[in-house]
């Protein structure tokens, strides 16, 4: 009621890019149903949205189905939910269940750095012996170590079998799938209670932009609903969302307003343009990895991604990492994964060019023939 013309921009702007990256109908407000999307801070704040939204919608269907419970054996059974995701997934994930007061069950991955179907099967049939009640899933495509994405067909079918929401959490990776080469990696999505990916991480829109798309959007009116006199308005019934119901806040941002300015801007074509550049500059810098025997590649180059080490043990690597964050000329990020360091090396900026990729690779050998001057001979023998 109090800025229309936000909340018509945010629905038109959210189908445009539902449809932009391949999304079912049901997750777009102009097809029949009750789904949509809204624009939320961050994934962070996507993901515990979500994660409230599933608990409640448990309690709910519980209490409808033995409406004589009290509210004390109600909170009770809040006490025994679980959620699960993958060990790869991120910090962002684990802190929604520490907030939403609903444990975390952090799945180890595969050889592919996936939570496969089988691996979550067993956590929850593990849990329900235990008398604990399975309440959401939360699957990742571009995973922050290595950007691995969850099978999400598998994960779901688990999800379907035992009445678990199912989150998808694609923050980095979701931009790709304006490309329609990269939309294998959500086959399955159609499953899915949600979706969620960051325009602001990899589409050019300034932060803080974060687009999710729920099924049925009932539900989070249902869990977000807090009416008071002053809140009500002549156009609830109007058809169009009330969207301090589809959030955490009671205020917002004009958020679709950044967002429909690199839509119209851009373009679909000129998005896909600047996404594929991205992901040839993450190849270009692999086959330049591949050049130099002293490295050895972790994960071979994903969308904008490429991860590797140096031959040895872990030190080495490590020692690589400290050298590049002295000499501050690139910035690059480290991880652990399967008890291996390595470094990340992430194409991120619209104004990177190859020239900086071969900056980035001069360094990298520069700092790299300091930390083998430094070693013990019998530190650079053989693989970790």
């Amino acid at each position: 009621m109090s800025s229309p013309a936000s909340t018509e921009l945010e629905v038109i702007t959210l189908d445009w890019l539902g449809k932009m990256i391949g999304l079912p109908p049901q997750f777009l407000s102009c097809s029949p149903g009750y789904g949509g999307g809204v624009l939320q801070g961050s994934a962070s704040e996507a993901t515990l949205l979500c994660l409230l939204v599933a608990r409640e919608r448990y309690v709910q269907r519980l209490h409808e189905k033995n409406p004589s419970l009290t509210e004390q054996e109600l909170r009770a059974t809040k006490a025994k939910l679980v959620a699960y995701a993958s060990d790869q997934s991120n910090s962002s994930v684990e802190k929604a269940g520490i907030l939403g007061s609903v444990p975390m069950r952090l799945i180890p991955a595969d050889e592919k750095f996936q939570m496969s179907g089988s691996n979550l099967r067993a956590a929850i049939e593990a849990d329900l012996k235990e008398g604990l009640v399975p309440c959401i899933v939360i699957s990742t495509l571009g995973t922050t170590p290595t950007c691995a994405n969850d099978p999400l067909r598998e994960i779901a079918a688990v999800c379907s079998e035992f009445g678990i929401w199912h989150h998808v959490d694609a923050a980095y990776s979701g931009a790709a799938l304006i490309c329609p080469e990269y939309r294998y990696i959500c086959e399955g999505i159609e499953l899915a209670d949600s979706f969620n990916f960051n325009p602001h991480k990899w589409m050019l829109v300034n932060f803080d932009c974060s687009a999710l798309w729920v099924k049925d959007s009932r539900e989070l009116v249902a869990a977000m609903s807090v009416d008071r006199a002053y809140l009500v308005h002549t156009q609830q019934d109007a058809g169009m969302p009330d969207y301090r119901n589809w959030q955490i806040p009671l205020g917002r941002r004009f958020r679709a307003l950044k967002l429909w300015f690199v839509l119209r801007i851009y373009g679909v074509k000129k998005l896909q343009e600047y996404i594929r550049a991205q992901c040839k500059l993450a190849t270009d810098f692999e086959m330049l990895l591949r050049g130099d025997d002293r490295f050895e590649i972790f994960t071979p180059a994903h969308m904008g991604l490429v991860t590797f080490r140096l031959k040895g043990p872990n030190e080495n690597t490590n020692k690589l990492m400290a050298n590049l964050q002295k000499s501050k000329k690139i910035y690059v990020v480290g991880a652990e994964v399967g008890g291996k360091a390595m470094i990340r090396f992430a194409i991120c900026s619209r104004f990177t060019t190859f020239s900086d990729v071969e900056f980035a690779w001069n360094e990298m050998v520069n700092q790299t023939d300091k930390v083998f001057l430094t070693l013990p001979e019998n530190a650079t023998n053989g693989h970790f």
